[in-house]
């Protein structure tokens, strides 16, 4: 995306940083970034995403595609999940993990067609993120059939979540369905489904993942285009109680529903079997970074691992 610093500290600016202005965004520094922490209250916007809509400038997160016909081998050897368990249009949660089984990020990979990728980084990450993937794929046998990219700089996205989006999304985005997952409208999508589509004379990438635990979709774009998502949206979602949320929010939405945090749950001297997130490590797929430490523990268990709790009554 087009990235803006704040000249006395040095934070990056999304696009939409001056739209948050706008709407009173209380701003916060996040992983480098400065972004909405909350707009009316956490709660308040915490619990129009459960009952209503909710959109979250996600423009922060990184974006890389990998494309080639070795795009899947490079990727079944670098993350923990299975890539060849997708089919066009179709995404999963994975992570990434140094030889000690250690998470580097966790991460969404879409398959858009047969050897071409989108993964979904973090924010916080997308710096190391992206220095451990050029170093894998210096070190892969084939790596003149993989194309690595990183397009963080100039894309961006939002994520529209809430039980109500699918009554008003297909209102806004209305284009030609270009390629991804096989539906006409995207309100059609599936969980975890992709599609690519026409925008206002460019192209845009619409899924349907829940960012939060609840039903929702997310959009990523060019940088450019943006606002005029924001806008459209909040237009088409007013009349459904459509608000706009901040990172409070999407804290506590998050932990609601068990869903990690890198940094938090997450880090380099925690392994996914510790986070409780081993569900995602497919052992059985054969070779990839981390799995002689990662299948140790799955037979053998850990020294410590992350439960959750539930709260009876208000503390």
């Amino acid at each position: 995306m087009g990235i803006m610093w704040d000249n006395t500290v040095m934070l990056k600016k999304t696009p939409l940083y001056e739209t948050h202005k706008k709407l009173n965004g209380r701003m916060v520094e996040f992983g480098g970034w400065d972004m909405p922490v909350q707009y009316t209250g956490i709660i308040e916007e915490h619990l129009a995403v459960r009952k209503a809509a909710g959109i979250f400038d996600i423009s922060h997160m990184g974006e890389v595609l990998v494309s080639g016909s070795q795009a899947s081998r490079f990727l079944n050897h670098l993350l923990t999940n299975d890539i060849n368990k997708l089919a066009d249009g179709i995404g999963q949660y994975t992570l990434m993990c140094n030889e000690n089984g250690g998470v580097i990020d966790d991460l969404y990979a879409y398959r858009l067609a047969p050897e071409e990728y989108l993964l979904i980084i973090n924010a916080s990450r997308i710096d190391a993120d992206w220095q451990w993937i050029q170093d894998c794929h210096k070190a892969f046998q084939d790596k003149e059939r993989v194309s690595i990219q990183n397009v963080s700089d100039t894309m961006a996205a939002v994520a529209i979540q809430g039980p109500a989006v699918a009554s008003f999304i297909d209102t806004y985005f209305s284009g030609n369905i270009l390629s991804g997952a096989a539906v006409k409208k995207i309100s059609a999508l599936k969980k975890n489904e992709i599609v690519q589509m026409n925008y206002r004379g460019g192209k845009i990438w619409v899924s349907r993942t829940g960012y939060t635990g609840e039903d929702g979709f997310e959009v990523v774009s060019m940088a450019g285009q943006i606002e005029g998502i924001w806008a459209g949206v909040m237009d088409a979602g007013k009349s459904h109680g459509l608000v706009p949320a901040g990172l409070g929010a999407r804290d506590t939405l998050r932990t609601e529903v068990c869903y990690p945090l890198y940094g938090h749950e997450l880090d380099e001297k925690t392994t996914p079997i510790e986070a409780g997130v081993g569900f995602f490590v497919a052992l059985e797929k054969g070779d990839f970074i981390g799995r002689p430490v990662l299948a140790a523990q799955k037979a053998g268990g850990t020294s410590k691992k992350c439960v959750a709790f539930k709260m009876t009554e208000k503390s």
